[in-house]
């Protein structure tokens, strides 16, 4: 990293949208800085997402499927040919404000930015909410899943649980009867959180069953996941059932800590973003998951940050011309 230097190009995150581009502004000829995050950090994974999976058979080019790490490692090589720069670091704190972008790594409370900028790049992602309990980190990836779209063709004529309440749950679960035998909707409440219209349709649809005032306190199994410990809430009693994957759906919390009170954001937290990935900030744009909690896919995030990486080009070549 050269000491000093305005770059043109710092691009936060290496997860799919990250990695594309950096693809694209390094063929471009605009030398991206990528800083990949660090391995120790819950937020900001080198690779995202995609390094905690293991069989990834709806990305496009690999009939056969390929390894969620073994794409992201892909990618990173590939970003690196075209003389992308990556640094296994993350940011600690960014100044949008300045003209060129500040940004901070390690000791956020310096005065002088460790570097500078003239367009960033924000691909920092969002992380599954997880139950936080035994087993779960374990199996991620052999039988614990956070996306039926990514996962649901693994089980079928398979027991799969569904654990939440909300519309991204029943959406799950609606969508896993396409191929599990049976859906069972593990919720803590004895009504769900989900609009009506999604509650008629998992009412509706005969593979869905529910277990209602429960709590998932243990996911059970050895090298893959065979079921679940479920509590009573009303009466602490716990008993175990049958299952042979279990999908979270609690929800999801964009990685956006670092811009707050800088950039517009919705009501859930996300990067708002216009015509394109631009955001509110000249110079600043937004692609992959920080911006998106429609689709969340990996083929969809690299889409975005192929438009992020053009757009920055575009702005760049503005300031040039100015």
């Amino acid at each position: 990293m050269e000491s000093g230097a305005v770059r043109d190009v710092v691009i936060l995150g290496s997860g799919p949208a990250g990695l594309t581009s950096a693809i694209y502004s390094a063929r471009a000829d605009l030398r991206p800085l990528v800083l990949e995050g660090e391995p120790s950090s819950s937020s900001d994974q080198p690779g995202g997402q995609l390094m905690l999976t293991t069989e990834v058979e709806n990305f496009p080019g690999f009939a056969h499927g390929v390894l969620g790490p073994e794409l992201m490692v892909s990618m990173r090589a590939q970003a690196e040919r075209f003389g992308a720069e990556i640094l296994t670091e993350r940011a600690s704190r960014v100044d949008l404000a300045s003209t060129p972008i500040g940004i901070w790594i390690g000791d956020r409370d310096v005065p002088e930015p460790t570097l500078k900028t003239k367009t960033l790049i924000i691909a920092t992602g969002a992380r599954s909410l997880m139950l936080g309990i035994e087993n779960e980190a374990r199996l991620l990836g052999y039988g614990v899943s956070t996306c039926a779209t990514c996962d649901g063709f693994f089980f079928r004529d398979k027991q799969i649980v569904v654990v939440g309440g909300g519309d991204s749950a029943l959406e799950e679960a609606l969508f896993l009867t396409k191929f599990g035998d049976s859906v069972t909707v593990v919720h803590r409440r004895k009504e769900l959180r989900a609009s009506k219209i999604m509650q008629d349709r998992a009412f509706r649809n005969e593979k869905i069953a529910f277990r209602w005032d429960s709590v998932v306190v243990d996911v059970l199994g050895g090298e893959r996941v065979t079921g679940l410990r479920i509590r009573d809430v009303n009466t602490g009693e716990e008993s175990d059932i049958s299952a042979d994957g279990v999908f979270v759906a609690i929800g999801h919390a964009p990685s956006t800590e670092l811009f707050a009170g800088q950039i517009d954001t919705d009501e859930a937290g996300y990067l708002v973003t216009h015509d394109g990935t631009r955001t509110n900030v000249p110079g600043v744009f937004a692609c992959g998951d920080v911006q998106d909690h429609v689709y969340r896919q990996a083929v969809t995030a690299a889409g975005s940050g192929c438009m992020a990486a053009i757009e920055a080009e575009r702005y760049l070549s503005s300031l040039a011309e100015t």
